[in-house]
């Protein structure tokens, strides 16, 4: 079972700057994690174009699955018949895998929602399928990942008030739902709930009082960066991270860039996931201590310096921004992976420079350092 300790909170104060940072640890089956943490998302078992090792080289800590896509392929009986999703995909360390209520919102095309569940036609090949909130839950204990999501609906931006209530509503009963089915089955591994409510307060509010009364080992907060504006997304982060209970680990999911990781860890998050370091490194959007750079701009065809003089990470121990140029330029597969390290390698780190300054009791200190290295 999974064991959260809130080790600090942040106290810092420097006029109308205030830190709600936290700094904790998740114990679970796979090993401690150290919070704030970010998750490499590996879709289908692999953080795309990087293996397992390359991961611990980059100190990935935890590493994120997906429900809807590993139970279409490879699916669970090749899963189960692999004693598990560790296994199967050789990673001895904590995993945890969503619902796949993402998965339902980005390919809505596909899906119908009702009380009981989502009827949804595979991506794949046409064919149809069911989730009910306890099947979402039995496929996850099938994976064995050692933190599970409840099965929610999920809203786009806009989404007026009444679509977001019906959302809401069907979320929290399917939340109790899954939570019940999970504890029939012994309460293997750990479920969280996740907070719905689009973007206004007082369904966040609700949605965060109805779940916070079913005994979830965590929460997530659900529906942000679905296209809302920016500080709009912040502002529905900053209301609903209080209503969680601080003794339990806040996971923000599907967010997003550096800066929102600093922002959100100074509102007091614990764990976030996306894809953006692996996706953009296929894409030549490589992020560094000072901003992010798109390495197939000609003015790198001749800079013989690495991606990021301040990081320790293979690639940039070891290649230029010319050579990565190239091979990008060139399409070689060697520029996904080359790329995708150093990506998820910044990631981590950064989530590691903030740990260190919460210890400290520096994090608004480092906050205005980050940002005023990016502005050079």
């Amino acid at each position: 079972m999974l064991e959260f300790e809130l080790i600090k909170e942040s106290k810092e104060k420097k006029g109308s700057e205030i830190s709600k940072a936290r700094l904790g640890t998740i114990t679970t089956d796979h090993g401690v994690i150290q919070t704030p943490i970010f998750m490499p998302v590996g879709t289908l078992g692999s953080v795309k174009s990087i293996s397992v090792e390359e991961l611990d080289h980059c100190s990935a800590q935890i590493i994120l699955g997906n429900t809807y896509h590993l139970y279409l392929r490879p699916g669970c009986e090749v899963i189960e018949h692999m004693n598990g999703l560790h296994e199967f995909i050789a990673w001895n360390k904590p995993m945890l895998t969503d619902s796949g209520g993402f998965q339902f919102f980005s390919l809505a095309k596909l899906a119908k929602f009702s009380d009981e569940g989502v009827a949804f036609q595979s991506h794949i090949d046409g064919s149809r399928h069911f989730f009910s909130p306890e099947k979402a839950v039995e496929i996850q204990m099938i994976l064995g990942s050692d933190i599970m999501m409840s099965l929610d609906w999920c809203m786009g931006y806009p989404a007026n008030e009444k679509q977001t209530i019906e959302a809401l509503n069907k979320t929290t009963m399917w939340a109790k739902r899954g939570f019940d089915f999970w504890q029939e089955k012994g309460a293997l591994n750990n479920l969280f709930g996740i907070i719905q409510g689009g973007m206004y307060k007082d369904l966040r509010t609700l949605s965060a009082q109805q779940l916070t009364q079913i005994d979830f080992p965590g929460f997530a907060i659900g529906g942000l960066s679905v296209g809302e504006p920016k500080d709009i997304m912040y502002e529905m982060a900053e209301h609903t991270l209080p209503l969680l209970p601080k003794e339990k680990p806040r996971y923000i999911m599907g967010v997003g860039t550096p800066e929102d990781l600093v922002e959100l860890v100074g509102m007091g998050c614990d764990m976030f996931d996306c894809v953006m370091p692996s996706r953009n490194a296929r894409n030549g959007q490589l992020f560094t201590s000072k901003g992010t750079i798109n390495i197939p701009n000609a003015k790198f065809r001749f800079d013989k310096e690495p991606i990021d003089t301040d990081c320790n990470c293979y690639t940039c121990q070891n290649y230029s921004k010319a050579y990565l140029r190239h091979l990008y330029k060139s399409r070689e597969l060697l520029a996904y992976r080359l790329n995708t390290i150093h990506n998820i390698y910044y990631y981590l780190d950064l989530m590691k420079e903030m740990r260190d300054a919460i210890k400290e009791d520096r994090f608004l200190a480092f906050r205005k350092e980050f940002y005023s290295k990016r502005q050079n």
